[in-house]
């Protein structure tokens, strides 16, 4: 059985191969001032002045954000060289992520961490 932080790494890893994830500080600080993001996730392991950085913003646009496992795990995670921040695209990938983070002790959660709402119309 896997664990909820090995899931978590599975839906970044499904994440990416869909498209919806942004990765690394610039593409992700750009894609978070556009409004594409619905979570950021910062590696515990990230500079001070970068955790800051993405805390600042994120709460200035009411976006969710986490501080959750490695650098190096969380390229590894995406196929990608290691990152210090990523962002999720999408709300449902985005609401599982951070439902199964809260079920993990982790260093911060924000407070407007709330579950995203998603808006997608009914099919007649």
């Amino acid at each position: 059985m896997k664990t909820n932080e090995n899931k978590i790494y599975s839906l970044l890893g499904l994440a990416t191969r869909a498209g919806k994830i942004v990765s690394g500080d610039d593409g992700t600080l750009l894609e978070l001032k556009r409004g594409n993001v619905k979570l950021v996730i910062v590696a515990d392991d990230a500079s001070n002045n970068t955790k800051k950085l993405f805390k600042d913003k994120s709460s200035y646009r009411s976006v969710p954000y986490v501080y959750f496992s490695t650098k190096s795990q969380l390229g590894l995670c995406i196929g990608k060289a290691p990152r210090a921040a990523v962002g999720v695209k999408d709300s449902n990938f985005a609401n599982k992520i951070l439902e199964l983070i809260k079920t993990l002790e982790i260093t911060e959660v924000n407070e407007t961490s709330e579950i995203i709402e998603t808006t997608e119309t009914p099919k007649i």
